[in-house]
């Protein structure tokens, strides 16, 4: 068991930056041991916005995103290294989930694209690095995603308290600890995207800070019934989705049936629109004591008090209020899971994704030899 530190790296659907998490790893524990958060450049985000809508590039293009994002998050590795004095030799690996531009598990041909050059983050930091861990689980005939269940398991699971963890990033999933019970998760929708999207559009702003905008705005009823009657939110898990699918596109073609809303009666509806699709599966799934809510969307104060509004008699809370950071879970759970790849451990849950085994997953790059780096 390769047990030591290790770097997760992480940049999600919501793109509001890179993640980067500094772990030490053994087959007992997890302990954070330092974070930070790395800008990401305004061209940038908007390139990679476009990928994911679907907008027509070419080789080129994606070969130069490709590039640009690996260099990227090799930038926000160096700096989380010297911000806390470490040397190539000091870490195992470096845990880098990619940055998603699609993802289509469905259908005859499924498959899933992220992109950040793994060979950069080699080349700059001089660290070992894992990658590309969805696409080993969807060959196996999964999901490829959500690959974080096994690490809340890992973490947070209560050998007889019923909980679930939900991570509101762009996309919102749930995974599913119930004391006696095969692990369970899936994306359950839009999470932070569609309301980030929408004040980007009318405000100029990345998203609501303290939910102030929403907060003094009312639901609109039948465009949240529109929205609802999208057939993702009711299709069965193992199920998953992103950017491709809950886009601006998809909020445009429900507004248009509306005309002349209230822009920030929109922004409280699509609020609503994650609160109830969260808690519809949580009930759904038979309801849980304690409901851990991480990613950007548990500092969303509208959000939080809706969700325990709606699930009466779940103790709504955050992951920090059970020692892991709300922030830094994702860019953590890569970590863990660099740790189980190098170690030869399976890092899917075939409940969860679907897949037809336990599977090692990722591919690994290797550091040149530590007397050859410079």
């Amino acid at each position: 068991m390769k047990s030591g530190r290790y770097i997760g790296v992480m940049s999600g659907t919501s793109l509001d930056g890179v993640d980067v998490v500094l772990a030490a790893i053994d087959d007992k524990m997890v302990a954070q041991q330092a974070s930070l958060s790395w800008p990401m450049p305004l061209p940038l985000k908007e390139a990679i916005l476009n990928v994911c809508q679907g907008q027509p590039l070419t080789l080129s293009q994606l070969g130069r995103l490709d590039s640009q994002l690996g260099k990227l998050f090799a930038d926000a590795v160096r700096a989380l290294m010297e911000q806390e004095r470490l040397q190539p030799q000091d870490i195992v690996a470096i845990g880098c989930h990619g940055q998603t531009v699609w993802h289509e598990p469905g259908g005859d041909v499924p498959h899933t694209m992220q992109i950040g050059d793994n060979n950069q983050i080699v080349a700059l930091t001089g660290v070992t690095v894992v990658g590309d861990f969805r696409r080993r689980d969807m060959a196996l005939g999964g999901q490829g995603a959500p690959l974080v269940p096994a690490f809340h398991q890992a973490l947070l699971a209560h050998p007889t308290e019923r909980r679930m963890v939900l991570n509101i990033g762009g996309i919102a999933n749930l995974s599913l600890l119930f004391p006696g019970a095969p692990v369970r998760g899936y994306d359950t929708g839009p999470g932070n995207m569609l309301m980030d999207a929408w004040i980007w559009r009318k405000l100029g702003k990345p998203f609501d800070k303290d939910a102030v905008w929403a907060s003094g705005g009312s639901v609109i009823l039948p465009l949240l019934q529109s929205m609802l009657s999208d057939p993702y939110f009711a299709a069965p898990a193992p199920k998953s989705t992103g950017r491709e699918y809950f886009n601006y596109g998809w909020l445009e073609r429900h507004l248009a049936r509306f005309p002349a809303l209230d822009p920030r009666d929109v922004e409280t509806t699509l609020v609503e629109l994650t609160a109830v699709t969260i808690a519809e599966q949580a009930l759904l799934c038979g309801g849980c004591e304690r409901l851990l809510v991480c990613g950007g969307g548990s500092r969303n104060p509208l959000l939080m008090a809706r969700l325990s509004a709606l699930l009466p008699g779940t103790e709504v809370t955050t992951t920090d209020e059970a020692g892991i950071s709300g922030d830094d879970m994702e860019a953590l759970a890569f970590a863990w899971l660099a740790w189980r790849t190098i170690a030869g451990l399976p890092g899917n849950l075939p409940s969860v994704t679907g897949a037809s085994q336990p599977s090692v997953l990722g591919a690994i790059f290797p550091a040149n030899p530590r007397q050859n780096r410079s």
